[in-house]
């Protein structure tokens, strides 16, 4: 490895800009700098030179891999696409970061990280939503025990009206369904604020009862349980008329609801006040790429491991199963 980590971007599409801020966060964190970027679009990586003139540019991933010079690639494309690009960067003696979601099957993600294993190479998956103030500030709330052991935890990201049916994130072969979209940071969420292992999942799914000329669900709701009698209940909905808060959840000695830019907190617990709100707080430590660097450079521990994300993935995926065979699914693997 170089004295500076030579990283690259694949997909540098106008959505969100997403591409861009990864090459962005490169280039304004020591021991790591953009030095490529790819899209099969030309205007697009006109565009990225334009907004980075030193970067070499490509419109085939297979030249940019072919590329020496390149230790680290970070892949920024539609779903489907995550596992095998990220599979051909690791081939081709690169480290690879992926995007979340990580992809979109749970035999993907092992395929991926065997593949990483194989090769000596690190992979992880760009869940940047862990350094979110409110996931931080809720998971110490509960880490503190001011509610007791948690039981039940709801979430939802729900709403009413029609996806874009122009828009890729709208096809469910490209980009694995409704559960894919914020499925990727909210049960990435809920595995983190807890630390206590799945047992299976069961998934509710509506398919297109409304939204018929979109191939996404309309409608899709994840059963999760874990050990210590402990069950979540994960909803997304494109047909909620009706909403309600992000995050409820009850303990054996008290309750959290989300709030505006703060957690409500009932506690039943002496030395607690009987309800309070306490605001968000920032995740303290290294950002995502500073936490690569030192992982590449210093040995130190990955903070979004692989391992984690599959986590992810198996939620998601099991979900869908449950849902076609009207079975309970159970987790494959120690989680």
């Amino acid at each position: 490895m170089a004295d500076i980590i030579r990283g690259a971007v694949i997909g540098y599409g106008g959505a969100f800009n997403m591409g861009k801020g990864h090459a962005s966060a490169m280039q304004s964190t020591d021991g790591i700098e953009c030095v490529a970027i790819c899209d099969i679009d030309p205007e697009r990586t006109a565009t990225a030179k334009e907004d980075f003139p030193h970067v070499c540019t490509y419109n085939s991933s297979d030249a940019l891999l072919a590329n020496d010079e390149v230790d680290l690639v970070t892949i920024v494309l539609p779903h489907n696409l995550h596992a095998p690009i990220a599979i051909q960067t690791l081939n081709s003696g690169k480290h690879a970061i992926s995007e979340k979601p990580m992809c979109i099957t749970l035999a993907e993600a092992t395929s991926m990280i065997e593949t990483a294993k194989a090769n000596s190479k690190m992979l992880s998956v760009y869940h940047n939503r862990r350094w979110d103030s409110d996931f931080w500030t809720l998971r110490g709330i509960i880490q503190s025990g001011v509610i007791g052991k948690p039981h039940t935890i709801e979430m939802r990201a729900s709403s009413y009206g029609r996806p874009n049916p122009n828009w890729w994130r709208s096809v469910k072969a490209i980009s694995g369904g409704i559960i894919y979209d914020w499925g990727a940071h909210y049960i990435d969420w809920l595995l983190n604020i807890i630390d206590n292992k799945m047992i299976n999942v069961t998934g509710f799914y509506i398919d297109n009862e409304v939204w018929d000329d979109i191939s996404n669900e309309d409608h899709a709701r994840a059963i999760v349980r874990f050990d210590g009698d402990l069950i979540a209940d994960v909803e997304f909905s494109q047909i909620a008329k009706i909403g309600g808060p992000r995050w409820k959840i009850l303990g054996t000695h008290g309750a959290i609801q989300s709030g505006d830019g703060n957690f409500k907190v009932w506690s039943e617990l002496e030395d607690q006040p009987d309800e309070q709100e306490i605001s968000y707080q920032g995740r303290p430590g290294p950002s995502y790429y500073q936490n690569i660097v030192a992982h590449l450079s210093k040995g130190e521990p990955l903070i979004v491991t692989p391992e984690s994300a599959r986590r992810v993935i198996a939620v998601m995926d099991l979900a869908e199963k449950s849902a076609k065979t009207h079975q309970t699914e159970s987790v494959p693997y120690e989680f």
